[in-house]
């Protein structure tokens, strides 16, 4: 059994180190593991068989799917969506404000009523590497990956490698994570599962089974 292509299986019930802040409001699927001084706000859901790495913050309202991996000091704020098997590097940062300020132009001190929460999408299967921003309110495609350091402006395709400030695509990559190998003009392979997919029109699918 398979729920959006990661595999399920018989769980255990969640670990959460002591000291580790988690709100009551919270709710934390069987299997997962929540690490040493990690923070889970209020009504935010992570699925099973997940890591929230120490030191790691996931913000109010946050929804994290099953078996996805969040590194040391991690930070996912609200309202940000991961979908099943993401991963997200350590340090990497989820943003969620387009105009922050600190206060209003009349110098008040700003709270919560003042700005308008956006949140970043992570599709199944997608990697964040260290100390990448992701600047919302992107959409990372399913298997893609962001290299480390990238700073993310603009939506990544499915099984796009990026890099770089602004980050650009600079390779296609399948769901092992590894580059693929082009084996016609609009043909691709990839090297370690075998998978075959086509380009057409700057995105990439996976070729239907003959």
């Amino acid at each position: 059994m398979t729920t959006n292509g990661i595999p399920a299986h018989v769980d255990a019930p969640a670990h959460v180190e002591a000291s580790a802040d988690v709100d009551e409001r919270a709710t934390i699927g069987p299997a997962t593991t929540v690490w040493h001084l990690a923070q889970v706000r209020e009504n935010a859901v992570v699925g099973a068989r997940c890591t929230v790495g120490r030191g790691a913050y996931v913000g109010p309202g946050v929804r994290v799917g099953d078996g996805c991996k969040l590194q040391n000091y991690a930070l996912v704020y609200e309202p940000a969506v991961l979908e099943d098997g993401v991963f997200v590097g350590p340090a990497a940062v989820l943003t969620n404000d387009l105009y922050p300020r600190a206060v209003t132009p009349d110098g008040t001190v700003k709270t919560t009523d003042d700005w308008q929460a956006v949140g970043v999408t992570i599709r199944t299967g997608a990697a964040i590497g260290a100390r990448a921003v992701c600047v919302a309110p992107v959409t990372i495609g399913r298997w893609a990956t962001v290299a480390a350091g990238a700073v993310v402006i603009d939506d990544v395709p499915d099984f796009a490698l990026v890099a770089g400030v602004p980050a650009r695509r600079i390779r296609w990559v399948g769901r092992a994570g590894v580059p693929l190998e082009r084996t016609g003009p609009d043909s691709w392979r990839c090297p370690t599962t075998g998978d075959e997919f086509i380009e057409a029109g700057g995105a990439l699918r996976e070729a239907p089974a003959t």
